[in-house]
């Protein structure tokens, strides 16, 4: 019961922090758009990675330094362009229009933002393929136990958050509200863009 504490917590404090993946689930939770779909895409996403690590890939990742790369820059230009589409629209919307009332976007798209928004972040990767993977190594045969405990951290955080998100909707009837959250995600987005390259 220890391993699975210690994978609960530890994968619960490593997803804790504000990031482009946790922004974006805020966002699609207080539009109420897919927001089921979004959360067990994200910490299914993290389950598939922090098994990965515990079997060993992080290893593998560790010997091939140019798959962090590659990350890195793919990363970077996504969360680049991402952050500036979130400044254009918090710009062009205009006052009266307030995105509750929007068309919600499709499905796929919604899903294939997602995926880029996780597996195009070089910190998943050291957060759950090589720290998770490492620290599961101290558990010896609980190691199972310590990742699977560091999984459902995942889906009590990610299902709590877009959920949870419906509280703030009173506050984003107003559309000034959604022009302040697009601009702090924009800051949020090209702040870990820069800080993925190390500047």
């Amino acid at each position: 019961m220890n391993a699975f504490i210690s994978g609960f917590s530890l994968g619960f404090s490593l997803i804790l922090a504000i990031g482009a993946q946790n922004a974006f689930v805020l966002k699609q939770g207080i539009k109420k758009e897919h927001v089921f779909v979004i959360c067990f895409v994200c910490a299914l996403s993290d389950a598939i990675l922090i098994f990965a690590g515990i079997s060993g890939f992080g290893y593998l990742v560790e010997q091939f330094p140019t798959l962090q790369t590659v990350a890195k820059y793919g990363g970077f230009a996504f969360l680049f362009i991402y952050g500036l589409k979130s400044f254009y629209s918090a710009w062009s919307m205009s006052h009266e229009l307030n995105p509750l009332d929007q068309p919600t976007t499709s499905l796929a798209k919604t899903i294939l933002l997602v995926l880029a928004f996780t597996w195009l972040n070089p910190h998943v990767y050291l957060d759950t393929v090589i720290l998770l993977g490492s620290v599961s190594t101290k558990f010896g045969a609980l190691a199972p136990l310590f990742g699977f405990g560091a999984m459902t951290s995942s889906f009590v955080f990610f299902f709590s958050l877009g959920y949870g998100a419906r509280i703030l909707t009173p506050i984003f009837q107003k559309p000034i509200s959604w022009k302040i959250l697009e601009v702090l995600i924009g800051i949020v987005m090209l702040s870990l863009a820069f800080m993925l390259l190390g500047l």
